[in-house]
């Protein structure tokens, strides 16, 4: 618990110290939601440990992954055991490029935090693996999986994101990682897959013909985040501005459009409270890249935005546990919540709200 009361005695000195009451109250506020929320996730917060426990005995897990595209476009997973002891993801491997992207993230930012090798050296393992992914099929871009039927926005917009990080991370291998982002955001964004609205939707249909279009699919909330994160990595890797105004024009879109009449975040095309395990995680994976954005470029919506959800989440999807639910309004236990999933999507939230209360007020 060493870890939970340190934070609480930082965030209360840099109060006690601050001449700033209103900003410092809010401050604390965030603060003390945050800790509470955390702890109701995880009893004891050993973050090193956490992260190397993951890191050693994922990859020991015998099961393999298959998934299924629902006509909406929300994919469902299911995991098979091995009984003949195989390892399913020896160094987070498997058939589907988006898994690997996603555990790749999770390597870059253990090694931001840790600063262990090991997770860095496996990320980039792991992107060698996507690498093989790509051809000029529509242009360009990953595939979402080996068998190389579909190419849509998640696997692709990861595939940023874990090559401009690592180019942020590698000095020595900078203009290389640089360069393949660079070169996937020049596909992306001429890919179809953004809309007129600004939006992305899901993937790309390929006719007969071979050729690839917007297939139309739902504009889910997380496909309008993982680019959030990979241009605000791009522009700090090329010292290029433009990026993040590509960035925001996204992020603006999104926090329109897929907020309710009060400004609260839901999930696209009526998914909730029904979202299965992958779609209940979405919304916290946009709001935790919307605030990689604000941190870069702020902007006042972008602000409201995240503190107008964790303020709505702890006053109204909050179980007596402080355990949240898939209804950022409310209530908690609607559809099979809470549970781990719901409750770590919001968490991205009420972290994302305490982050921007240390940046202090607008002027």
């Amino acid at each position: 618990m060493v870890a939970i009361r340190w934070g609480s005695l930082v965030v209360r000195a840099t109060c006690f110290t601050s001449s700033l009451r209103g900003p410092c109250r809010e401050k604390a506020i965030a603060a003390e939601h945050s800790l509470e929320a955390a702890k109701a996730l995880q009893g004891c917060l050993d973050v090193p440990k956490i992260i190397a426990n993951t890191f050693n005995n994922a990859q020991r897990v015998s099961v393999t992954a298959q998934k299924r595209v629902a006509a909406t476009g929300l994919a469902t997973s299911t995991y098979h055991f091995d009984h003949q002891g195989k390892r399913g993801f020896s160094q987070f491997i498997n058939n589907y490029y988006d898994d690997e992207g996603w555990w790749a993230l999770a390597l870059i930012r253990s090694w931001d935090v840790t600063h262990d090798q090991a997770y860095l050296d496996m990320a980039e393992r792991i992107f060698e693996d996507m690498q093989a992914g790509t051809d000029d099929r529509c242009g360009g871009g990953i595939w979402w999986s080996k068998e190389k039927q579909y190419k849509n926005a998640i696997a692709n917009e990861l595939y940023l994101s874990v090559a401009a990080s690592l180019a942020n991370r590698i000095p020595d291998k900078k203009q290389r990682y640089e360069q393949l982002a660079k070169d996937e955001w020049v596909w992306f964004k001429d890919s179809g897959m953004i809309n007129k609205n600004n939006l992305i939707n899901d993937g790309l249909a390929i006719d007969v013909n071979g050729r690839c279009t917007n297939n139309g699919l739902t504009t889910w909330s997380y496909n309008q985040g993982v680019v959030l994160g990979g241009l605000v990595e791009l522009a700090n890797a090329t010292g290029d501005p433009s990026y993040l105004g590509e960035a925001t024009a996204i992020a603006k879109a999104a926090v329109e459009l897929l907020s309710d009449e009060n400004g609260i975040i839901r999930e696209a095309d009526r998914c909730e409270p029904d979202c299965g395990a992958d779609g209940s995680q979405f919304k916290g994976i946009f709001v935790r890249n919307l605030h990689y954005l604000q941190r870069a470029a702020p902007q006042d919506a972008f602000r409201t935005a995240i503190q107008k959800n964790a303020d709505s989440i702890w006053a109204n999807n909050r179980n007596g546990k402080n355990q949240f639910g898939i209804q950022w309004a409310g209530p908690a236990d609607v559809g099979n919540g809470p549970n781990a999933a719901t409750h770590s999507s919001a968490m991205d939230v009420i972290v994302a709200a305490l982050a921007i209360g240390r940046q202090g007020r607008f002027r």
